[in-house]
């Protein structure tokens, strides 16, 4: 297949190499010194799956250059994601062209939408942690790195099924849920839960689990998450809370989060996309979120005080 992939980083990087090895025609959108990596030296993938080193790969910072193709990975950042859509999206959509959003957050596919039609929007889930460790290196150092993907009506079209063959065929964790919209929340209620308390505590998860109270946080922003999606009219399962709680209990013990790192390191943070929109939902709903609340007031002028700084 034909692919692109905008925002070349931990997620876009992951992937896109796995597909260019298994001989999909890959483009690379990225900028800056990892864009000048890629062009000189390929892209070099470092991974607890095993690593990989592309010697060309195709890339380039213009939509443009590229043109319509099957599928596009949109990875870029959550507060990036109305002008990467809007200049990077128009010269990559054909007729058929699936959009595929692995992003962290909620509100992502509207703007996407709002950019090249509904009907090119199509959900997604990457469950992978990773990261660009220099330019034109991405680093693979946890979670099970699997996708997950799906038209937003339930249905399994021709184009996502073409692209699971593709994943299959890339060695890539690849599924099409009975329901996409429920592997989102259920998503979004981990990372929520995951974002929020490391980078509140500003420790990683190993000691968050060896405080029965920041546990018991964590579990209850769980909890609120999916409150908020039952009043979204999104079916939850009976042990869904406890099927994240023991996610969280299997992660390593340093592990932190992309919200965390953006924070210490002075980065723009997703906060809106995420604790942001939970809360914003639990308002519109009516519905009480007061660890979310709590943890959005701790977070939220670090957030402000990020971006002044970039």
């Amino acid at each position: 297949m034909r692919i692109a992939v905008v925002g070349s980083g931990g997620v876009g990087g992951y992937f896109g190499a796995r597909l260019a090895a298994a001989g999909d025609e890959v483009h690379f959108i990225a900028r800056g010194a990892h864009l000048e990596a890629l062009r000189e030296h390929g892209l070099r993938l470092r991974s607890i799956h095993g690593d990989l080193h592309l010697d060309e790969v195709t890339a380039t910072e213009h939509a443009s250059d590229i043109g319509p193709c099957d599928v596009v990975l949109f990875c870029v950042k959550a507060y990036g994601t109305e002008e990467a859509a809007r200049t990077h999206l128009p010269p990559l959509v054909g007729d058929d062209t699936a959009v595929i959003s692995l992003q962290n957050g909620m509100g992502n596919l509207e703007r996407i939408a709002s950019s090249v039609g509904w009907e090119h929007a199509v959900g997604g889930v990457a469950l992978i942690l990773s990261t660009i460790a220099e330019p034109g290196v991405i680093e693979h150092v946890g979670g099970p790195a699997r996708i997950m993907f799906g038209e937003l009506d339930g249905t399994t079209s021709d184009r996502t099924a073409r692209f699971l063959e593709r994943c299959v065929a890339a060695d890539i964790d690849a599924l099409i849920p009975p329901d996409i919209n429920v592997a989102m929340w259920d998503k979004f209620a981990f990372i929520c839960a995951l974002a929020g308390m490391t980078s509140a505590v500003r420790l990683p998860i190993g000691e968050i689990r060896g405080s029965p109270r920041a546990w018991g946080q964590f579990r209850r922003l769980v909890e609120e998450a999916y409150a908020v999606a039952r009043a979204e009219g999104v079916t939850v399962a009976d042990g869904a809370v406890d099927e994240r709680i023991e996610l969280a209990a299997s992660l390593e013990p340093g592990v932190y989060s992309s919200l965390h790192h953006d924070l210490v390191n002075g980065n723009r943070m997703e906060l809106d996309a995420l604790l942001g929109a939970l809360v914003g939902l639990a308002d519109r709903h009516g519905v009480g979120v007061p660890v979310a609340e709590t943890v959005l007031g701790v977070l939220e002028p670090w957030a402000i005080r990020n971006a002044e700084q970039r």
